[in-house]
């Protein structure tokens, strides 16, 4: 590595870190957005752009006279986690941290904006997208919403994301189907709750509840073919009981995943059916409701062939591969690939780190380097 890029490594590790330890969720990202501005102008960018889509920012970087335009892409919330971690770094923000890292993801891409603006190399133009809300999935559509593609448009698009377990400097990605969908729903069950001592005096909810999160994971294991990938996970189980009173009231709330709209299509049907079909067994009702919160990630074909290039330029080639499933996890990056070409990839967090979204997490410094080199491979690559 040259000294340049030492010290670059060296200044993306403190951004990083300030940027850890003050998280903000969701479209409250204002200090983010605001050092993020202040850094892409300090670069000497053509255009920065703040407050799209609420709380992104979009940078422009054009060089020579090239009219294509190509965007790179970081999201720069945080969840709503308690951090656990001990760093000298660790959040001060209490309840929210950067539990899935996109703390590094912004770091790398700023990286990217002050090696590209200092070096140049390319023939073009280069839209740096720093997202707000992809956590739950409302900031690529804010951002679109309030019209991205039309003030600043681009003809395809990259980004990453860190992967734990991964060793650092290892780089994956696929062709298609990457990261799945993500679809919501709540089921309502209504009976009559009462006394704990005399269930039989009403038809109370919670036996029915327990029955139908396990009758749902019929769904996958027998009503859709062997051959597609679905999960449906409860996570909520709520009820109007109390130590000695049945609940006349019980809410079901869960996610379910799959790559393709034919089998959440599918989902969405059976649902109802297998939920309804439980109440009645314990004479008690149903409603489900179902909705889409993110689409299925499909990379480009083509541009899945320039990334693993460009990555072979800047990792040992040895250390790039062909992811070898789709990611069960999911990405509102994909609502950008709705409209323009593009390619999501993953670069290691080291096979220590802990889980994302695990209160321990932190992202692996060693790592931004790797990132940041890659982000400028491609554009000097697609926009010679």
């Amino acid at each position: 590595m040259t000294a340049d890029l030492d010290a670059l490594e060296r200044e993306m590790t403190t951004w990083r870190r300030d940027l850890h330890a003050h998280p903000e969720f969701g479209f409250e990202e204002k200090r983010t957005s605001a050092f993020v501005a202040a850094k892409l102008r300090e670069f000497g960018l053509d255009d920065v752009a703040e407050g799209v889509g609420g709380t992104g920012v979009v940078g422009t970087l054009r060089r020579g006279t090239g009219n294509r335009a190509i965007a790179l892409r970081a999201d720069m919330d945080a969840l709503r986690i308690a951090e656990q971690g001990t760093h000298a770094h660790r959040s001060l923000n209490p309840g929210t941290m950067h539990a899935c890292g996109h703390d590094g993801h912004t770091a790398m891409l700023l990286g990217a904006a002050k090696l590209l603006a200092e070096g140049g190399g390319f023939d073009g133009t280069v839209r740096f997208v720093f997202q707000p809300a992809e956590e739950w999935g409302r900031g690529a559509l804010a951002m679109l919403a309030d019209g991205l593609m039309e003030r600043f448009p681009f003809e395809e698009i990259y980004g990453l994301h860190n992967v734990p377990g991964l060793p650092v400097g290892h780089f994956e990605t696929r062709v298609g189907p990457i990261m799945s969908a993500e679809d919501n729903f709540e089921i309502v069950l209504t009976g009559v709750g009462g006394h704990a001592a005399r269930p039989h005096w009403g038809n109370e909810v919670l036996v029915a509840a327990c029955s139908t999160v396990m009758n749902l994971q019929t769904i996958v294991s027998r009503r859709l073919s062997p051959t597609d990938i679905g999960v449906i996970s409860v996570t909520e189980l709520i009820t109007d009981g109390t130590r000695n009173a049945l609940p006349g009231l019980a809410r079901i709330l869960g996610d379910a995943r799959s790559f393709r709209p034919e089998v959440s299509a599918e989902i969405e049907r059976q649902m109802p059916i297998v939920a309804q079909g439980t109440a009645l067994t314990y004479n008690v009702a149903a409603d489900v409701t179902y909705t889409r919160e993110f689409v299925p990630l499909l990379n480009d074909a083509a541009l899945v062939e320039e990334a693993f290039a460009a990555a072979r330029a800047v990792f040992e080639p040895s250390h790039v591969a062909t992811a070898s499933e789709p990611m069960t996890g999911s990405e509102d990056f994909a609502r950008f690939l709705e409209l323009v070409p593009g390619c999501f990839a993953f670069v290691g967090n080291g096979e220590g780190s802990a889980p994302l979204h695990n209160p321990n997490y932190d992202f692996n410094d060693d790592g931004l380097i790797h990132g940041t080199r890659f982000h400028a491979a491609i554009v000097r690559q697609r926009l010679l």
